[in-house]
């Protein structure tokens, strides 16, 4: 079968929804064959993301986007394409999809990347883009007797999230990232790292959220003394300090106080992590 009939049966017509793309494998070399055999077009995506320090939730938005990009336009490598293309696919996720506005812009942003970073092409300004809507609407904000009858609802770790969330100011993913030794319970602080735009801050920590959140800790000190006994008690750690610091990763100081429900062996390491 050739790449071609083989594309065309892994990979249904974008109209059918993207879905199965984001998870098929792409099969796109980065250019013509080299005696080396070269890496493929995601991976160098993704180690041009990787060199920045984006987050990993941007890498796999970008890839992903790249990735319905080429599918949408039947398989093409991108450098064979230009802003006709691109103004096409992204008029098309407004037009066919009913994307939002933001969706639109992130998938401008992931093809503007592959292009200037990645393949070294300075693209002219695109024209004929149909953009979306971005809706003008005011936010909601809950009431303190509104969001008091949520948290009454909610029990156990769920209810500790909320109420950190609520009284310290925390997006999601700060909350579930947070380590043991970015509380600090004695002057009621939670550092966070990492936060939006890669900046960190202190903010404070709920009185009321103190006893549960103690309570988590021990319980959290409990399952990693069990997990360092079967050899595991491992967590990813940031930047390059896995390579610095080559125990780190099992420290006390550097397990979540959110952990995972389960064990997984990092590919990479072989290190059985939480």
């Amino acid at each position: 079968m050739s790449r071609a009939a083989e594309a065309k049966r892994t990979y249904p017509s974008p109209r059918g929804g993207y879905a199965r793309h984001a998870c098929a494998p792409l099969m796109i070399a980065e250019g013509p064959p080299s005696p080396t055999g070269g890496r493929k077009l995601l991976d160098r995506v993704r180690s041009e993301i990787r060199i920045r320090h984006y987050s990993r939730r941007t890498e796999e938005a970008y890839a992903g986007w790249i990735r319905r990009f080429i599918v949408f336009h039947r398989m093409r490598h991108p450098s064979e394409m230009s802003e006709h293309e691109i103004s096409a696919f992204l008029s098309h996720l407004a037009v066919g999809r009913n994307v939002s506005a933001s969706t639109q812009n992130q998938a401008l942003s992931a093809i503007l990347f592959l292009y200037r970073k990645v393949l070294g092409i300075d693209l002219k300004w695109i024209d004929g883009i149909v953009h979306a809507k971005r809706p003008q609407h005011l936010p909601v904000v809950l009431t303190t007797e509104e969001v008091r009858k949520v948290l009454l609802e909610l029990h156990g770790i769920p209810k500790l999230i909320a109420t950190l969330l609520y009284g310290s100011g925390l997006r999601l993913l700060e909350c579930a990232r947070l380590r043991i030794k970015d509380i600090d319970l004695a002057k009621e602080q939670l550092l966070v790292r990492s936060g939006k735009g890669a900046k960190d801050r202190i903010t404070m920590l709920p009185s009321s959220s103190k006893p549960a959140l103690t309570k988590q800790i021990e319980s959290v000190r409990t399952q990693h003394r069990k997990d360092r006994e079967k050899g595991a008690g491992w967590v990813e750690l940031p930047g390059a300090l896995q390579r610095k610091y080559a125990n780190a990763g099992r420290d006390w100081a550097w397990q979540w106080v959110f952990p995972a429900t389960r064990i997984y062996t990092d590919r990479e390491t072989g290190e059985k992590r939480r």
